[in-house]
């Protein structure tokens, strides 16, 4: 079992999940232009190697977890063309974002937005094809747990396709990304965004979330098979697949 250390958004009082929820609604409405400003737009890319991960096997029943505003679900509509694609999120306010890019690209017949506790998914057993998380699951209260939750609405032998920021091994990626997450991200991110403390969170998230062979253990742990990574960008992003 992983021994995840709580990390909150805020020092105040109360649950994590909570204050994650209030935390995704401050920023919903600068969120996608931070995303892409911080990363050089680059995350555009890591969601589509995360999306032809799932091509050769055509899911048309897809769960993308921690959806936010959409950006990894529409994508992958556009590629996958699944008959139904359920974005699932605890934040309303990155949902409500999402529900708008949908209706202009005209994809609401096929992309709905769902609130869900992701540690206590309402999907029956088996209900998807495939299950995706982009740049989400380092935000969970207990990592085993919402992966367990993954694993149980996915169908035997589907396809589990996660992208999630991590921290670059080598040298000197290594020492750039520390500096660069510990001064230009959280300072950005925290004038346009006017949040205090959202930014500064999303550096130490990715600090102690576990990455590469860890990660793997993990997800097997949670019931996935064959489960893999690839590294992207020197380590700043990294690829997870698994089988059900």
């Amino acid at each position: 079992m992983y021994q995840q250390e709580e990390i909150k958004p805020y020092e105040a009082g109360g649950e994590k999940a909570a204050q994650v929820e209030a935390m995704f609604d401050n920023i919903a409405p600068t969120y996608d232009t931070l995303n892409h400003r911080l990363s050089w737009d680059i995350d555009r890319g890591w969601r589509k190697k995360a999306i032809r991960q799932l091509e050769p096997f055509k899911p048309q029943a897809i769960l993308d977890i921690a959806t936010g505003t959409g950006d990894f679900a529409i994508l992958a509509a556009q590629m996958l063309k699944p008959k139904q694609l359920i974005g699932a999120d605890i934040s309303e306010g990155m949902m409500a974002v999402g529900e708008q890019k949908v209706a202009k690209l005209g994809l609401q017949d096929i992309i709905s937005f769902a609130k869900e506790d992701c540690l206590a998914l309402s999907y029956p057993d088996e209900s998807f094809d495939a299950v995706t998380a982009a740049f989400g699951i380092r935000n969970f209260a207990d990592l085993d747990k919402g992966l367990s939750e993954m694993c149980r609405v996915l169908r035997k032998g589907g396809h589990l396709s996660i992208v999630e920021l991590t921290t670059p091994v080598s040298f000197p990626m290594k020492q750039l990304f520390h500096i660069y997450s510990h001064t230009v991200l959280p300072a950005y991110g925290r004038i346009i965004s006017r949040d205090q403390s959202a930014y500064s969170y999303l550096t130490k998230t990715i600090e102690a979330f576990p990455q590469g062979e860890r990660m793997v253990d993990i997800l097997e742990q949670a019931g996935f098979q064959e489960a893999t990574f690839r590294r992207l960008t020197f380590g700043i992003c990294t690829m997870y697949f698994a089988t059900k």
